[in-house]
């Protein structure tokens, strides 16, 4: 029975990211795709099912992938497991390491400081290697609760497109898991064995966005379906009844 439940969860897996990626146009023919590996379950499953759905004869696309190390932050990911992952998918794999360190008095906080050094080793490599896109990990409860985070602290609408043009139109970052939950990834991951990072990074508890996953899952509580009806409310938008 488990292996027939595996299989029908897997199937509807694929089914979404391949629908995500019809929908927004993601993935063209001929494209060569970085994906970003972090090391956590949701880019491990988001390279391995890029990976797999590119042996299909009817796509057209490679992938490569990229994992950037950071230095100066006391967590630990198990880069021989990321590498032998890679070599079952016959995917390329390119390791960068940066440092995060934060300026005294910038006002910057260390997640957004990593993240933004993170993501521009990312376009870095793109750029070498000739791809004109990159893939994120990022799922619809990323976005919901990225969207929360714009509300309640910037004072705008705003969340994580499933596809965004960048630098002029030369270069896309994509988000083919953005029909998918957490609880998805976190099955997936638990169906292949994923290994999980050795050391968490130790800002994650203490963030505005792990504080908006709290309030989500109080949220929950008297309204189950809060987190569907917040990722429809970002396509519905009805402007003649806002101010």
């Amino acid at each position: 029975m488990g292996n027939k439940e595996e299989k029908l969860f897997m199937r509807e897996f694929f089914r979404k990211a391949g629908k995500a990626i019809y929908d927004y146009n993601m993935i063209e023919e001929g494209e060569k795709i970085l994906v970003g590996v972090s090391g956590g379950k949701d880019s491990l499953a988001l390279l391995e099912v890029l990976a797999l759905r590119a042996r299909d004869p009817k796509k057209h696309y490679t992938v490569v992938a990229a994992h950037i190390a950071v230095e100066n932050v006391v967590y630990e990911t198990d880069h021989i497991y990321i590498q032998e992952l890679c070599d079952r998918l016959g995917v390329e794999l390119i390791v960068r390491t940066v440092n995060t360190e934060v300026e005294e008095n910038s006002g910057k906080p260390a997640c957004f400081v990593c993240s933004w050094n993170r993501r521009k080793a990312l376009f870095e490599i793109a750029k070498e290697w000739g791809c004109m896109k990159l893939a994120l990990g990022h799922h619809r409860d990323d976005a919901v609760e990225s969207l929360l985070m714009s509300m309640m602290f910037n004072g705008t609408m705003a969340s994580m497109p499933p596809k965004l043009a960048m630098f002029d139109g030369t270069f896309t970052l994509i988000r083919p898991f953005i029909y998918i939950t957490n609880a998805e990834t976190t099955q997936y991951a638990a169906y292949r064995n994923f290994r999980k990072q050795k050391k968490l990074c130790p800002h994650e508890r203490a963030t505005n966005r792990d504080a908006v996953r709290r309030l989500l899952q109080e949220m929950e509580t008297f309204s189950p379906h809060v987190r569907n009806n917040l990722f429809a409310a970002m396509k519905n938008i009805q402007q003649e009844y806002l101010p």
